[in-house]
Order: C-alpha cells, then structure tokens, then sequence
C-alpha cells in the first residue's frame, strides 16, 4: 500500500540564492538614487525659496513687472524672466515641430531602409553638440545673418537664440515622433490603401492623427528642453530682464538669470542670492508640469501600440 506524501511547495522567494537577493538590492538602490536626487533637489529648493518669500511676498513675486534685485531701486517680479523664457522657447517650437514633423514622417513613412540608416544618426548628431557650441553659433553666426533681414536686431536678442534653440530640440521632435507613427497599426494604413487613399492621404489623414498622442508628447518633451537650456540664451540673448514679446531686443530668461547670479559676485545667503532659488523653483514646477504631461502622452501611444 503506496503511503499518501504531501507536496511541498518552495516559493520563488525562498528558492532564490543569497546572490540574486544581493543584485535584487543593489538594482533597488540603483533606481532609488533618481528619487532620493529628486527629493534632495526639492528640499534644497523649497528650503533656500521659503527663506525669499519671508522678505518678498507672493504679491509682490507674481504682481510686480519689473525684476531688478541686483539694483539699488530692488524689485522682485518674476514677469520678464517668464516672458524672456516664453519668447524663446516659442520660436525654438515654431523651429522645430514642423521641421521635426516633416523629418519623421520621411523617416518613418517614405524613407528607405538604406537612407533612414543613414539619415536618423545624422539626425540624432545634433544632439550631441554641446550647448556652448551652439550659443556662440547663435551669437556670432546667426545674429549676424538675421541682421542683414530683420530690420533693428540688436546684437542680442530672442530671436537668433530661439531659432538656434530649435535646431537643438530638433533630434527628440524628430525621434519621438517617429518611434509615434511607427506605432501606428499597419491595418490603418492597409485599411486607408483599400478605399482607395493615396500614400500622402493616408500619412497625412490616418497616420498622423493616429499617431497624435505621440507627437503631441514629443514637442511638449522638446518644450520642457527649451524652457531648461542655459548656454544658448545667456551667451546670445542678454541679460536685460524686461516684459516684452519682441524678439528683436535684448531679454532674459530664468536660466540666465540663475547663471548671471551664480558666478559668484552676489554673496551666499543675501536676499540677492535667495533669488535664483525661487527663480529655480518657478522653473522647476513649469518643467515638471510639462515632462508630467509628456509622459501620460506618451503611455497613451504606447498603449495604442500595444493593443
């Protein structure tokens, strides 16, 4: 007579060596670094900006229009910065979206194997060139040709910045968006072929639309880029903070600011210095506001894809 036994069932938990545990730990350390950075970021933030807004109010902050806290006659209104970083970061989209649109629907819908090889890494070079580069690039190359059309450019201004900005944010409009279209189902563009579309009425009228989310995600990604950027603004836009959507004349952005404060001639701890932390909070918030947005577009295409 067979004796009746009980299985035994090890989980996947208790069967794991101590080695597998050790590099479970290490790679949750390794993603952890991210949010503990982040947390660090935000605490240094809060922090250094709580001790501004003890001496400057909200009121003050958000009503003034003028923003002089390294002059004698001081005033805190964060205004101009936030028109200087709009004026800019407006001109690099209006550069790069429909550049980058036109790229990636090439590369994705009409390209061949051979050229889209060849094309994107080119493409994706111009992502690798130091920002620097690019602002004297602006400032000595480009301001000097607009000059020549648009009449009264100063030497430094918004608008050969901005259009630099955008040659910059170009490589991810491109590539995100064509990772979008190439996402789109082939049965939509089989389906648009068999009531007769054409190949661009299909791309233009199927595809695109399709592959909106992903777009969509792409310039809001190349705007929170634009919004960041330092070099290019504070070696060819000036550092003449004033509330204006001219991009003939010389402005300033919140990046500059910060770099402009940060050399070293505003002592630590002053009112003065205080400033770049709430200029840096305001920055921050508007950043992560737009990679928020960004990153629920792109899990929508994502998901689209998927299905």
């Amino acid at each position: 007579m067979r004796a009746h036994t009980t299985p035994v069932y090890v989980s996947l938990e208790t069967r794991r060596a101590p080695s597998e545990r050790l590099v479970a730990v290490l790679l949750l350390g390794c993603g952890m670094v991210s949010v503990v950075t982040t947390a660090g970021i935000v605490m240094v933030l809060l922090t250094e900006a709580f001790g501004f807004f003890r001496e400057v109010s909200l009121a003050d902050f958000f009503g003034d229009r003028e923003w002089t806290p390294l002059f004698a006659d001081k005033h805190f209104g964060i205004w101009p910065l936030f028109a200087g970083t709009l004026l800019t970061t407006l001109i690099a989209v209006l550069v790069a979206v429909p550049l980058g649109l036109l790229a990636a629907t090439y590369l994705g819908e009409l390209a061949t194997d051979r050229m889209r090889r060849v094309l994107k890494p080119v493409l994706e070079v111009l992502a690798g060139v130091p920002t620097v580069v690019y602002g004297y690039f602006a400032l000595t190359f480009v301001t000097p040709l607009l000059q020549h059309v648009v009449p009264g450019l100063a030497g430094f201004n918004a608008l050969g910045p901005g259009i630099v900005m955008g040659i910059m944010i170009l490589p991810i409009v491109a590539s995100l968006s064509e990772d979008a279209i190439f996402a789109v189902p082939a049965s939509l563009r089989e389906g648009a072929y068999a009531l007769g579309g054409t190949r661009l009425g299909t791309i233009f009228r199927v595809v695109l639309p399709s592959a909106f989310s992903g777009i969509a995600a792409s310039v809001i990604l190349g705007l929170s880029r634009a919004i960041g950027e330092t070099m290019i603004v504070a070696i060819a836009a000036g550092l003449e903070p004033r509330l204006t959507l001219d991009p003939r004349v010389p402005i300033e952005t919140m990046t500059a600011y910060i770099v402009q404060v940060s050399l070293g001639d505003t002592p630590a701890g002053t009112l003065e210095h205080r400033t770049i932390f709430a200029v840096g909070l305001s920055l921050f918030f508007m950043t992560l506001v737009l990679n928020v947005v960004s990153h629920r577009l792109r899990r929508r295409v994502l998901k689209g894809g998927a299905q």
